[in-house]
């Protein structure tokens, strides 16, 4: 048995009692299906034969209240089984549903630098859908089947074995002709979720930069970009659909051909008085309880090819181990200072590209306060998204309060330092809930008193509903200063010793600007800071600047010292001077 397949069956365990419940209801229910041709066999071939009206009628009333009884168990039986039967589906969705996201909390930066968000959201959404419905129905199906299949072709057995041979002749080409069309319409359900995994990957895209297509009046490009994917998945949809109907049609004309061939023989046996009209009723009957599972099994190979493509889809992200992982023996940082060391640090992003960085050397007191200068793609961003593990390093060690960054429990290490970026994510609901997410338990008092210090209370009590009002997806509603001040609130309130400001203030307007330097600045007071500079008169104060360029660290000292050397740093200095003027 494959991974893949223990994978699946283990889902099941939580639920063995109510599976085994909705099992044993459904063998009820297709078992009393099996009760009614013989019912109506009786009735014809004994009761209205052997008996007068007069005393036929009583027994074929119980008859009647029999059925009835029969027909209430299979009511209930059904009701059971597709209640509780798909609640079972359900509730093992959520565990999948539950599992592949803990999975992608897991993942580091790596994997989703090469993933569309749309793709992954189809993975937890569309295609678990059909794999709850393989989950309950499978089972069931192939239950129900068996039993309705076993049973009746051991009555048409009794009846007459000549014409059930003759039922029999047709049911090899059934299959034959259902495992043809199986690998067919294998390919084209996964082309299905392929396509359609394109198409959220490209509706999450265009609606998330939906201000953007505006701005530049695209809306006609991304409704032709739209229009190639969406044409794609029709195609897809209409080879899919084309297997399908030929699948469907070909049993139906199966299904009339033995009833066909039943009449016809049957009606040449009860002319030789070799059947009678009740038994070929009742066979009738049966024959259509035969082929009922018969189709029901090689209709089950369409729910298993939809539902078993998504769950390998499903699996496949559940077998990429995350690479940034704790280590067995790691430990939790207890009273943390901020000292923080790079020694001998490389990073490269893959064995496929070059080094980002390499031969990094720096010591960091606790409480000094650091800034990264150098241009674009020099590797300062990442170079600080290695202090919390983000990315892990190719070469050397960092390490905290002497402690290597592997050593310590991820957890720990990051809920001990605090990230203020450029690009401020803000989620969807109100100011009070977005600050609480610096501390998940902090009061509403605690909250007002890091929003004062971030400079961010006043413009919160002149908004509708104040610390209860709605931001709208992404703070939509907020203005680029208002969000970057709600971003540092929440570090405010998470209280880290170690803080990364990565180009914090480079996207602000100057009033805005000088309002978040301020809040910046007072929140790192006593911490370790490094602040990832695009403007370079932001860090005029910092206590030491580095110069980064493709050689590692070219440059270290104060703004006096750099400017002085008339290096690579004054050199950044005077164009970012000309570029203001």
């Amino acid at each position: 048995m494959s991974k893949k397949t223990k994978k699946f069956l283990s889902y099941y365990k939580p639920y063995m009692g109510l599976f085994a419940a909705d099992m044993f209801f459904a063998f009820l229910a297709s078992a009393i299906s099996l009760v009614y041709p013989m019912i109506v066999r009786y009735i014809t071939n004994d009761v209205l034969i052997n008996y007068e009206i007069s005393e036929a009628a009583p027994i074929i009333i119980k008859l009647l209240f029999a059925m009835l009884g029969l027909a209430a168990i299979e009511f209930l039986s059904t009701f059971f089984t597709s209640y509780k039967g798909h609640m079972m589906g359900a509730k093992m969705e959520y565990d999948m549903r539950n599992d592949i996201f803990e999975h992608y909390q897991k993942l580091s930066f790596s994997f989703y630098d090469n993933q569309k968000i749309g793709q992954l959201m189809s993975r937890i959404t569309n295609d678990l859908f059909d794999v709850t419905e393989l989950c309950h129905h499978g089972p069931e199906d192939i239950i129900i089947s068996a039993i309705k299949f076993i049973g009746a072709f051991f009555i048409l057995i009794q009846i007459n074995l000549p014409l059930t041979l003759i039922v029999f002749a047709f049911i090899p080409m059934m299959f034959i002709f259902a495992m043809f069309m199986r690998g067919r319409m294998r390919r084209a359900f996964r082309r299905n979720r392929e396509r359609i995994a394109e198409i959220n990957a490209q509706i999450e895209d265009n609606l998330s930069g939906i201000r953007v297509v505006k701005s530049f009046a695209n809306e006609s490009v991304e409704m032709g970009k739209f229009k190639v994917g969406n044409s794609r998945f029709i195609e897809s949809k209409r080879n899919s659909y084309w297997n399908m109907a030929s699948f469907h049609s070909g049993l139906t004309l199966f299904t009339a051909l033995i009833n066909i061939g039943v009449i016809a023989c049957g009606g040449l046996f009860i002319a030789k008085e070799i059947i009678n009209v009740g038994d070929l009723l009742a066979f009738l009957l049966y024959v259509n309880t035969l082929v009922e599972p018969v189709r029901k099994l090689i209709n089950f190979t369409e729910q298993f090819q939809n539902g078993m493509s998504g769950f390998s889809r499903f699996y496949e992200i559940l077998e990429i181990e995350p690479d940034i992982v704790d280590r067995a023996e790691a430990v939790s940082l207890k009273e943390v200072k901020g000292n923080i060391e790079f020694k001998d640090v490389a990073f490269k992003y893959n064995d496929a590209t070059g080094d980002v960085f390499r031969n990094i050397n720096l010591k960091v007191d606790a409480g000094e306060y650091i800034a990264l200068v150098g241009t674009s793609g020099v590797g300062k961003t990442t170079m600080c998204s290695l202090i919390p593990r983000f990315y892990e390093v190719s070469e050397g060690s960092i390490t905290v309060d002497g402690i290597d960054v592997r050593d310590i429990k991820l957890k720990s290490l990051r809920k001990n330092i605090g990230i203020v970026q450029q690009d401020v994510y803000l989620f969807a609901g109100t100011i009070l809930d977005n600050i609480r997410y610096g501390s998940t338990n902090a009061s509403d008092e605690e909250i007002i008193l890091a929003a004062k210090n971030a400079n961010a209370h006043d413009f919160i009590m002149e908004l509708p509903d104040g610390y209860h009002t709605d931001i709208g997806q992404r703070g939509v509603k907020l203005s680029g200063g208002q969000k970057q001040r709600l971003s540092i609130a929440r570090v405010f309130l998470k209280n880290p010793p170690i803080l990364i400001f990565d180009e914090a203030t480079s996207s602000l307007d100057n009033e805005s600007e000088k309002v978040v330097q301020e809040s910046l600045e007072y929140l790192a007071k006593n911490r370790t800071t490094f602040v990832i500079a695009h403007r370079l008169s932001t860090i005029k104060n910092a206590k030491r600047i580095l110069v980064l360029t493709e050689e590692g660290i070219e440059e270290s000292g104060s703004h006096e010292e750099l400017l002085s050397r008339n290096g690579v740093y004054a050199g950044l200095y005077r164009m970012a001077y000309s570029e203001q003027i």
